[in-house]
Parts: structure tokens; C-alpha cells; sequence
């Protein structure tokens, strides 16, 4: 297991044994330390981490709804949350309620602490294929969800970025990670408001939501227009007047690439016709052409069990 892990520490009312931060950093892993409960989901969100300890000293309120929510969001179920307890009050601990992924006894042993983190990182691991830079599910997963949809009455949603390779080209690796990590927020934000569904980040700007069929229409809609406020703001103001920006081809022509925008290629897999993984894949490949032609952010439905009008479209508001 590496050493340079990302561990957020979140301390009770109780405070933080003194050491606890120099031993990790003294592994070389980074260690953010958080202890205002108003604070911890939205840094979460912000950046997720690799690993997340949580004193369980006092076992008040805040903190265990902190790790009930972390562990019934999907975007976080990747990340090991590890509390840290008295053994008599891990006998007594609501393990069914608050389902920490392990503990380790205090007093600290920090040789114990050191192996509990990397086994948890192993079975996660392990478990999920989640992407490392968004956290969401992996390809792995992504096949079993869309098995799992086949025959129900969902819809499979494949997404990805019009234009992301040349604004990676321009602007940087580090500012194209951004935002695929804002866009992973943004689809899990709008699934997760459905009450029922599934996101998952096949690799590069690919991504892949499964949601209530008579929903996925609007969570199309909310994640175009949500992601057209975020691309707002990354271009200057000449750019976003123009409605472009400027890259070169492979041979250093001038080109002028419209600003990103996302499409969307939805499937109902209440259909006969979808009868199999490789075929939702396959329908998805043909819708996202259609989308794709659209300079603005679209989203393409296809409905086959409604053979005389198969099509339906939105587009943003970009």
C-alpha cells in the first residue's frame, strides 16, 4: 500500500490524541484534520480523501450521523471510514447503524493503526472498482448495475464532454481533472436526488447513471444545466461571448472549438429489445452520435418499446 495517502481526520469534542497527526505524516501520507461537523461533508465533497479516521471517543450525535451519512452516500462507500473507540464501547457500538468499515482500540496502537488503514484500502479496493480520481464506480460495477436494470423500469444514461480533449490540450491535465471531478459531483448531486439510482465513471470523461425511467429526462436536464453554469466559469468573458475557444490542430492550424458542453444517450431497459449489457452499450454508441452533433450540451432518448417515435431530445441552456 503506498504512503502517500490523502486521510482526513475527524475529531470529536473530545479532542485528538497529540501524536496522531506527526505518526501518519511520519508515513508520509498527507493529513487534513477537521473537527466542526458543519465543515466535514462539504470538505468531503470538495476533495475527497483516501481514508477517513473519526474519533469515536464520545459517541455524541453529530459525529455518528456523520459516518451514517458517509456510508449511505454511494459517491463516498469507497472510502474507508475507520473510527477510533474503547474497546468496551466497540462492544457496545451500533455496527448496523453506523456501519464504520473497522476500528482500532484507544489507547492508539499505531502499529495496529498503520495495518487496519491498509487493509481497509485492500478490501475496498477490492470490493469496488472505483475510479480513483472521482471515486465513483468502476466498470466492474457499472456492468453489474446495467445487468441488474435490464428488464425493469429504469433507463441507462451514458454521458460524456463535448470538446474535453481540446480543452485538456489547452488549459492543462489539472484543469481537465477538475473538472471531471466537479461533473462525477454533479451526476451523483442529481441521482442521488431521485431517491433511487446509480452513478458510475467508466474512465476519461465517460460516465454512466441509472435512474427511474419517468426520471431520467429531468436528471438529464438538471445535470446539462448545472454543468453549464460550472463551464461558465471557466472560460474569460471574450470566450464565453464568442462561444469558443482557441486550439491548434496537430499540424498547429488555428481552430475554433466551441465550449464544453455534455450528451447524454438514454436507454430504457424496459424493453425487449434490450435484452443484454453489450446491446445497452451498443444503443448508447448510436444515440451519443445523435447528441453529439449538437453544439450545445443534449441529451437523446430512445424508447424502443415505442417503435413509431422512438426519439426525443432536450437540449441546455448553454
Amino acid at each position: 500500500m503506498g504512503n502517500d495517502l490523502r486521510i482526513i481526520v475527524i475529531s470529536g469534542a473530545g479532542g485528538l490524541d497529540g501524536n496522531l497527526i506527526l505518526r501518519l505524516q511520519s508515513q508520509g501520507h498527507q493529513v487534513v484534520t477537521l473537527n466542526n461537523e458543519a465543515s466535514v461533508m462539504g470538505t468531503l465533497y470538495s476533495d475527497p480523501p483516501d481514508v477517513v479516521l473519526i474519533d469515536l471517543t464520545l459517541q455524541d450525535e453529530a459525529t455518528l450521523t456523520i459516518v451514517r451519512d458517509l456510508k449511505d452516500d454511494f459517491f463516498f462507500s469507497t472510502i474507508p471510514v475507520i473510527g477510533m473507540m474503547s474497546e468496551p464501547d466497540a462492544e457496545s457500538f451500533d455496527w448496523l447503524e453506523y456501519p464504520l468499515n473497522d476500528f482500532v482500540s484507544l489507547p492508539l496502537n499505531y502499529r495496529e493503526l498503520f495495518t487496519r488503514i491498509n487493509l481497509s484500502l485492500s478490501r475496498l479496493r477490492h470490493v469496488f472498482d472505483n475510479n480513483p480520481l472521482t471515486k465513483l464506480p468502476g466498470n466492474a460495477s457499472i456492468q453489474r448495475a446495467i445487468e441488474a436494470a435490464i428488464g425493469k423500469n429504469l433507463a441507462v444514461c451514458y454521458l460524456d464532454i463535448n470538446h474535453f480533449k481540446q480543452y485538456n490540450d489547452v488549459y492543462g491535465f489539472a484543469h481537465g481533472d477538475e473538472v471531471l471531478r466537479m461533473l462525477a459531483r454533479i451526476i451523483s448531486n442529481a441521482v442521488i436526488e431521485t431517491g433511487d439510482g446509480f452513478a458510475g465513471h467508466i474512465g476519461g470523461d465517460d460516465f454512466v447513471f441509472i435512474v427511474p425511467e419517468s426520471q431520467a429526462e429531468g436528471v438529464a436536464q438538471r445535470i446539462i444545466t448545472n454543468f453549464g453554469a460550472v463551464v461558465s466559469e471557466l472560460f474569460d468573458e471574450d470566450e464565453k461571448r464568442n462561444g469558443f475557444f482557441v486550439a491548434h490542430d496537430r499540424k498547429g492550424n488555428e481552430e475554433k472549438i466551441p465550449l464544453m458542453g455534455v450528451a447524454v444517450a438514454i436507454i430504457s431497459t424496459d424493453s425487449p429489445q434490450i435484452d443484454h449489457y453489450a446491446k445497452v452499450a451498443e444503443v448508447a454508441a448510436e444515440l451519443k452520435k445523435i447528441a453529439k452533433r449538437s453544439r450545445e450540451s443534449t441529451y437523446v432518448f430512445e424508447r424502443r418499446k415505442q417503435p413509431a417515435s422512438p426519439l426525443t431530445s432536450g437540449k441546455g441552456e448553454q
